[in-house]
């Protein structure tokens, strides 16, 4: 695939973190330009990319907010592709959930990508070329019966897979594929330190999860939308 993707520009939400590191350097390896917000006022230090001439950095853009989401799509060019990586965790007995943890779930995993996908619709219907999204989902979201004990969690990620298959239901007709991917548990840091005793080689490995997303959204994928697709390693 290399080259694939040679000056084309594609959004990357939570770019900054470890999947979206590996992602945007898979991104970079195909000749893209990699345009990632960040909430925060600077990346992180582990962030390999900060100097990188194709990835541009924008801090302080809260993906939750409608107006701060559209203007930020407002100043991508020729939007081709937008990846949804933003999200976040939560685990606990439903007895002892607030009602404030499922808000940040419903929040941080489908609200953000939700506007993003609609941000990123409007830039390409705009442009007329068509384009390609990937959300992610998760292995709960797929199979609720592995949410138990994280109920919010796998609420919001279930509404990020029907999302994905109703929007690329809508989209069809536009040239726009719209996919997801559903890992299980991926071989970041902290998922390392979070579960020292767990067999990592039954992992997603983040370079298996960028190899498929580069697929999902290079010129290469011409038919493949509205899928959900499971990475489950070996698990």
């Amino acid at each position: 695939m290399t080259g694939t993707l040679n000056g084309k520009n594609i959004v990357v939400t939570g770019g900054t973190g470890a999947l979206g590191s590996a992602v945007v350097g898979k991104l970079l390896s195909e000749g893209a330009v990699c345009h990632v917000p960040n909430s925060h006022a600077a990346a992180p230090p582990h962030f390999p990319f900060v100097d990188d001439k194709n990835v541009k950095l924008t801090h302080n853009v809260y993906l939750a907010d409608a107006d701060a989401v559209d203007a930020y799509y407002a100043t991508v060019p020729e939007l081709w592709a937008s990846i949804h990586l933003a999200g976040g965790f939560a685990a606990s007995p439903v007895e002892k959930t607030e009602a404030a943890s499922f808000d940040e779930m419903m929040e941080t995993n489908v609200q953000t990508a939700f506007l993003c996908c609609r941000a990123s619709v409007r830039a390409m219907l705009a442009t007329g070329a068509g384009g390609r999204i990937v959300n992610v989902s998760a292995r709960p979201g797929l199979d609720p019966r592995r949410g138990s004990g994280m109920v919010a969690y796998a609420t919001s990620k279930a509404a990020v897979a029907a999302m994905t298959v109703a929007l690329a239901e809508e989209m069809k007709s536009k040239g726009i594929l719209v996919n997801a991917i559903a890992p299980s548990t991926l071989d970041t840091p902290a998922n390392r330190s979070g579960m020292p005793d767990a067999d990592f080689s039954k992992w997603v490995s983040l370079e298996a999860a960028a190899e498929a997303i580069a697929y999902l959204v290079s010129p290469s994928n011409q038919a493949i939308s509205g899928t959900l697709v499971p990475l489950y390693g070996r698990a």
